[in-house]
């Protein structure tokens, strides 16, 4: 690599804050070039950073009288000795008399590098301010102008990143500048024109073919243009001509976590990475606290990546121990790894060092929320909520506001408009940003998946039944979930979760391949193991609901403390009609340590806590139920008794009234259990569910349709989405008002126009009311809309049972001409054709 190159390397590393790397360029350099005195200048800079004051000190004493690097050589004493805990105040005014004087004699060379070393200090101003006088004066060098469109870049604004790559291309006409080249990728990348920025690149790796930040740029693009294989490729080539490359080590480590989940590989280049930070960049603390950034909040919390992450936190806290931000990294890994007294002493640390830091106190509140006191956490988030005004939203102090609310148990819609604010907060911050280290630090998704178990507290604790209304949070909660497995696949907590919401939602299909994709990638999930013994239930296969338990019992012999466990096994004991070892499953969950409320300890962790509260009350009702149905009347309101008293002043209080509804229902007493009903109001959680229970005293035990037909339409009233339109469509063909039903599934429909249910639905009420020639018009246009095939199959028997047959011929065939792998196949072999063929034949 020539001179130029050179420095240009070193520009580089300066603004990526690789100081070693800068040490060894420079020292290439001096090998090379020892005439010029700008590699020596960028040495001592390169030591300084290292942490080497008294040398760089002497080091820039020897600069300052070569010409070139003159002025830049005073200004860098200027900054050593402030960097110093005690500046020299007078050998600073000397020093700046000295800038001052020979900046009215300094030549164009002179004031060039005193500007560029003023931006690689972040004195962007006074850069431009020396940029500008060199500018001035008459000559030939066009490195001024590249300089100063660096500087416009520094900037970040449209316009002047606009005029910053017009002086790049000008410049570029002339010949291959690589530092224009560079600025030319980094203006292409702040407009995201990811592949222009690519092309360029690729440009500098033919022409500067040896210098090897142009694969690292290389590396980031393919990333930005989210193509992981070819990002591999260019790290593994990287490898092969620097095997201690950062980079590429990094990036290699976030691909085994992030993308692939295979923690044993992402340990080994986690290791590796470490190595070459402590060859390549020893003294960067900076360096060795940021690097660990993404991998903390991408790991699903695993013990091995965190206990990685921590020696690189606690080898940055060695270096720089005046360093607030580190000390409260190292308390967030703290938590991570559930050790909160450490936690609370790094916090402490990092206030100690910086009183007002926000990120310190946070994590303070976090502690203090931990431990139960609820109290000091209020005190300090009052005073937060004033400073919050003029810093900005905070998602992280909007969190800990939530979680709060739900401690003092303050109404559902406050906690879950908080919550609603956490994640419109935090996803305002990705706006604009390319996949990359900086996104997989900013999307965070261990605080997302903390949100998300927030949530859930919220949502139905049994799946949605078909056409009941799906919960607006587990839509929330797919939406957030589906972004994280879209670019973190390799998080197994997070697959868990969208199976769990798929499974609430009613979708089981979606449920159990989300949970296969968990059990093969790791097999003794034991979460998953009992969530997908839960999916077996609701599809009432006993025995592999079984397998399941036993798979996870073999797996985590924990289990057998945790209440859901014994919920699942009960619940199919009783679908197998074994009532009895039900009751005995159930008293024996009834035992476990934390199912009775003497007191919550100030010592539970709260995400625990109040995801078992939901368990511990399904065991209760379970309970009640059983006893039931084994005609121990008196066994379930007692039990039922217990719960009230238990659940009282809970988020799960009117799951109990609902129970209790039931129960007054199998007693016979249908007054009591809608008296108790119509206590849920609309803005509770479970009105829905109330309603329909109402809804259904009213028509099958009182017989009285516009009662029943009147619960329905409240529920529609107050939410008016799709699914309360559907049900309300359901309630009129129930009893018989199919004209009615029309209009409330066409609102539905006009909600949401391509749901091929609701298309099949209005047909088949048109038929119901004898409107055909009506019925075959829709279907035909709905079909042309692309909804689901099956509407073929309800036209093609409408067809039929007008005696159509040719029609009706036309649209089977033509559906399995054009899909022939689809649910129509399955139809055609029950019968329905032949009796198609048969009824042609009559005809003829």
């Amino acid at each position: 690599m020539d001179a130029q190159g050179l420095k240009t390397l070193i520009n580089y590393y300066c603004q990526e804050k690789y100081f070693h790397h800068v040490l060894l360029a420079a020292s290439e350099g001096m090998k090379r070039y020892g005439n010029d005195p700008v590699f020596r200048f960028y040495h001592a800079y390169g030591t300084l950073m290292e942490g080497k004051t008294q040398e760089a000190l002497r080091e820039f004493e020897a600069t300052k009288s070569k010409q070139d690097v003159s002025l830049c050589s005073l200004i860098a004493l200027i900054y050593t000795h402030k960097l110093s805990l005690n500046p020299d105040r007078e050998a600073i005014l000397e020093l700046d008399a000295r800038v001052k004087e020979q900046r009215k004699e300094a030549g164009q060379k002179t004031l060039y590098h005193a500007g560029l070393f003023l931006w690689h200090i972040g004195r962007h101003d006074k850069a431009r301010e020396y940029i500008d006088r060199m500018m001035k004066i008459p000559n030939d060098s066009n490195e001024g102008q590249v300089l100063k469109a660096w500087l416009d870049i520094t900037r970040g604004k449209e316009p002047y990143v606009k005029k910053a790559l017009r002086c790049f291309e000008e410049r570029l006409q002339e010949g291959n500048d690589l530092f224009a080249l560079l600025g030319k990728v980094q203006c292409l990348e702040m407009r995201q024109n990811y592949s222009g920025a690519l092309e360029t690149v690729n440009q500098i790796i033919v022409n500067f073919p040896s210098f090897l930040p142009a694969f690292v740029k290389k590396m980031k693009l393919q990333l930005a243009l989210q193509d992981w294989d070819q990002t591999v490729e260019t790290a593994q080539r990287l490898l092969l001509q620097d095997n201690q490359n950062v980079e590429a080590l990094r990036m290699l480590a976030l691909y085994y976590l992030c993308r692939e989940g295979d923690i044993e590989k992402a340990t080994t280049k986690l290791e590796n990475l470490g190595n070459a930070l402590y060859t390549m960049e020893p003294q960067n603390a900076q360096l060795f606290y940021k690097i660990t950034v993404a991998f903390s909040r991408t790991c699903g919390r695993n013990q091995l990546i965190l206990q990685k992450i921590q020696t690189l936190l606690e080898r940055a806290f060695s270096l720089t121990p005046q360093q607030p931000d580190i000390a409260t990294e190292l308390g967030c890994q703290m938590i991570f790894q559930g050790r909160v007294k450490e936690a609370w002493k790094w916090y402490k640390t990092a206030m100690a060092l910086h009183e007002t830091s926000v990120s310190a106190v946070t994590g303070l509140i976090r502690c203090q929320l931990i431990e139960g006191l609820f109290k000091d956490a209020d005190q300090q988030l009052e005073f937060f909520n004033e400073i919050q005004q003029s810093m900005g939203k905070s998602p992280e102090l909007i969190y800990l506001h939530a979680i709060l609310a739900m401690k003092k148990n303050k109404r559902q819609e406050e906690v879950i408009n908080l919550l609603n604010d956490v994640l419109d907060t935090h996803f305002s911050h990705l706006e604009d940003l390319p996949l990359g280290v900086e996104y997989f630090e900013k999307l965070n998704p261990d605080f997302l998946l903390e949100v998300i178990t927030e949530y859930l507290n919220f949502c139905p604790v049994q799946p949605a039944s078909l056409g009941q209304p799906l919960s607006p949070l587990l839509r929330r909660c797919t939406s957030v979930l589906e972004t994280i497995v879209r670019t973190v696949p390799g998080l197994l907590q997070a697959v868990f979760l969208i199976a769990k919401v798929k499974y609430l939602s009613g979708d089981i299909d979606a449920a159990y391949n989300n949970l296969q994709r968990c059990l093969e990638h790791s097999p003794s999930y034991a979460d998953a193991h009992l969530l997908m013994a839960q999916v077996y239930l609701s599809q009432e296969k006993f025995k592999l609901c079984s397998q399941s338990l036993e798979l996870c019992l073999s797996y985590n012999f924990n289990v057998r403390e945790y209440p859901l466990y014994h919920l699942i096994k009960a619940q199919s004991q009783k679908k197998m009609g074994e009532i009895a070892e039900a009751i005995k499953t159930l008293h024996m969950a009834m035992n476990l340590p934390g199912m009775r409320r003497i007191g919550v300890s100030s010592k539970s962790k709260y995400r625990k806590t109040e995801v078992d509260t939901s368990h511990r009350l399904s065991v209760f009702l379970e309970l009640v139920e059983v006893h039931r149905l084994n005609g121990e009347q008196h066994e379930a309101a007692k039990v039922l008794q217990d719960a009230i008293h238990e659940f009282s002043g809970t988020s799960e209080e009117l799951r109990v009234t609902i129970a209790n509804a039931d129960l007054a229902l199998a007693q016979g007493d249908t007054e009591r259990a809608l008296s108790m009903l119509r206590n849920v109001t609309a803005e509770q959680p479970y009105f829905t569910e109330a309603k329909e229970k109402m809804a259904d005293i009213y028509l099958k035990h009182r017989k009285e349709k516009m009662l029943y037909i009147t619960c329905y339409r409240e529920i529609a009233e107050r939410m008016p989405n799709p699914r309360s339109f559907l049900l309300l469509g359901d309630a009129y063909m129930n009893i018989q008002e199919p004209e009615e039903a029309i209009v409330a599934y066409e609102q539905a429909l006009n909600q949401n126009p391509k749901d091929g249910t609701l298309a099949s639905k209005i047909g088949k009420a048109l038929v119901k009311t004898h409107n055909y020639s009506k019925a075959i018009t829709y279907y035909e246009a709905a079909l042309k809309t692309g909804q689901q095939n099956y509407l073929c199959y309800d036209l093609a028997e409408l067809l039929l049972k007008l005696k159509w047959y040719d029609k009706a011929e036309k649209v089977l065939q033509h559906s399995l001409a054009h899909e022939p792998g689809n649910e129509l196949s399955a139809l055609m072999e029950d019968g329905t054709f032949s009796k198609f063929f048969l009824a042609k034949v009559y005809s003829k």
